[in-house]
């Protein structure tokens, strides 16, 4: 049985925000969807009360005169950019495992799209600057950790000052620079659409609760959960992922609840339509879960990881040949994702193609998302590189 989740990450360095819900009532009195008594309490304190909070590090860098002087030659927008990601000093890095907030990503020196964009704001902030966050309009990116299944989306954010002074009549002019942890031709090609901060804090709760849960942390996982439904009633997405916590949890009639609520918000949600499925099924509601299904595979014939589990099965039975075709299919319509390519690169060293396989877990390198991933296939690849030279000196 597959989990899917939702998530904020972004499958690409230099940002992954959920679409912004229809602003409607909550599905659910929010008493119905909890059940604090079946989890212990949090180790933490659970709440989006430090993302934004500058820290003395923080500060003593914003005071430096590196920082002064970018900020007095270029302006605040573009001084602070040039700061963060042109010039190098913080050395910055892209790792999609974990969901840090301001402070945390500034003292680790890397994070992921939406720790960026909190870490950009919280500066932003701080210097008397507007921001503007924006939900990209981008495809779902999807991965695998811990048995689930999460789909990641894309935020990034916009910083200025407003010009005020304008003849009576005539809208205040806005002078905005827009950051974007996507590369500039890849972002140029989305359209966007504001959201406000409060989205972006229950996004980052989100992903906090997600993370617990594939370290198989529950507890931690629900309180982070029901914390970002709480903060924000109407968006979709923590519903889906209160619901996979109770479906992990054994707590069956409450994650019908938790997926029904976040189909009120969202009905062509094929993530919670997935998760409800089996959930129906278990509860004895037999009927509806099989016309809930047949609606899904109308929406959704070949959901993602579809042919990636074909090849899978097929590089076990040695049908190699099999398996990078359907491997490839994958590849096509989610190139960014590393795994594709790794496994591509097996199905092509399996079938004697070594230079097919050195490119594609090249790629895999390329498009890994955190430091273990990196390393892996780094090594991999220099064990390979060394095959083929074998191989070619032995001819």
């Amino acid at each position: 049985m597959r989990l899917l989740a939702s998530l904020v990450f972004c499958a690409l360095p230099l940002l992954g925000s959920g679409c912004a819900a229809v602003r409607v009532p909550a599905p659910l009195p929010l008493p119905e969807l909890f059940s604090d008594a079946s989890f212990a309490p949090p180790p933490a304190p659970v709440g989006a009360e430090q993302l934004f909070v500058i820290s003395p590090a923080m500060r003593a860098y914003i005071d430096s005169p590196d920082f002064s002087a970018l900020i007095h030659k270029m302006g605040p927008e573009r001084g602070l950019v040039e700061a963060l990601y042109t010039k190098g000093e913080l050395k910055l890095e892209y790792d999609a495992s974990v969901t840090r907030t301001a402070a945390e990503t500034f003292d680790a020196r890397m994070g992921n799209c939406l720790s960026l964009v909190l870490m950009t704001a919280a500066f932003a902030k701080h210097m008397g600057l507007e921001v503007q966050y924006q939900d990209v309009m981008v495809d779902e990116t999807w991965t695998r950790n811990a048995g689930l299944y999460f789909a990641s989306t894309h935020v990034n954010l916009s910083m200025g000052r407003r010009r005020t002074a304008q003849p009576q009549g005539v809208p205040p002019e806005e002078r905005m620079l827009t950051i974007d942890f996507l590369p500039p031709a890849e972002s140029a090609r989305y359209n966007t659409h504001p959201i406000e901060e409060r989205m972006i804090e229950s996004m980052f709760m989100n992903n906090r609760a997600a993370e617990a849960l594939a370290d198989l942390h529950l507890d931690e996982a629900y309180w982070w959960a029901r914390a970002a439904v709480a903060h924000l009633p109407t968006f979709a997405t923590p519903y889906n992922t209160l619901g996979v916590i109770y479906q992990r949890h054994g707590d069956n009639p409450l994650a019908e609840r938790a997926f029904k609520a976040a189909l009120t918000l969202e009905p062509e949600s094929t993530i919670s339509m997935h998760n409800l499925v089996p959930v129906l099924a278990k509860l004895g509601k037999t009927e509806e879960s099989a016309a809930l299904a047949a609606r899904l595979a109308k929406l959704e014939p070949t959901p993602p990881y579809h042919w990636f589990h074909l090849a899978m099965k097929a590089l076990e039975e040695a049908r190699y040949g099999e398996a990078r075709d359907l491997l490839h299919k994958e590849v096509r319509r989610a190139p960014f994702n590393h795994e594709f390519h790794f496994w591509l690169a097996i199905a092509h060293w399996r079938l004697g193609q070594g230079s097919e396989a050195r490119d594609e877990l090249a790629l895999a390198l390329d498009n890994s998302t955190t430091h273990a991933a990196t390393e892996r296939y780094s090594a991999k690849l220099a064990y390979l590189r060394s095959q083929i030279g074998n191989r070619q000196r032995a001819y």
